[in-house]
């Protein structure tokens, strides 16, 4: 059994547009290929997790005007890759990640996204894509949560 505590608390957000097509963002001085993502982040202490997914979203997106479609219902768990564990002040003795993934539909005007609506920039670019895409862009290390987070939403896509 996985001993869940050895995971950080995380959430991710899947934003879909009115077309069924989901936002990606590029990581900030991030050099490709699978330098693409969901908003995702860490869940501050006694945090409500979909507070924690909607302020994510507006820190690293700047949108707000979204509404709930669907979340996983168990965690989705992921290693820190061996390379990344140097950097143990960033993971704080953390193995990896523990995820709850959240769907929301956007329905503001992309005028309201911006990348820059957070001192700490997370994203360099950003687009609309198909969900099925997400696979293929993400660093490898990410791939097996992202593919169940593909499964969970895919009946949201276009």
């Amino acid at each position: 059994m996985t001993d869940l505590h050895a995971y950080r608390p995380n959430v991710g957000v899947v934003l879909f547009n009115r077309d069924g097509l989901v936002w990606y963002g590029q990581r900030h001085a991030t050099p490709g290929p699978h330098n693409w993502q969901f908003p995702q982040g860490g869940v501050d202490a006694g945090e409500d997790l979909e507070a924690a997914a909607r302020r994510e979203l507006r820190e690293e997106t700047g949108v707000t005007s979204v509404q709930l479609l669907a979340r996983t219902d168990d965690w989705i768990l992921y290693d820190f890759p061996p390379e990344a564990m140097n950097n143990a002040k960033a993971w704080r003795g953390f193995k990896g990640q523990k995820q709850q993934w959240f769907a929301f539909r956007f329905t503001g005007d992309e005028a309201e996204i911006d990348l820059a609506a957070d001192d700490d920039v997370e994203f360099d670019a950003w687009r609309w894509g198909p969900l099925s895409d997400a696979c293929d862009l993400i660093v490898p290390f990410k791939r097996p949560a992202y593919e169940q987070v593909v499964a969970a939403f895919s009946h949201l896509a276009a």
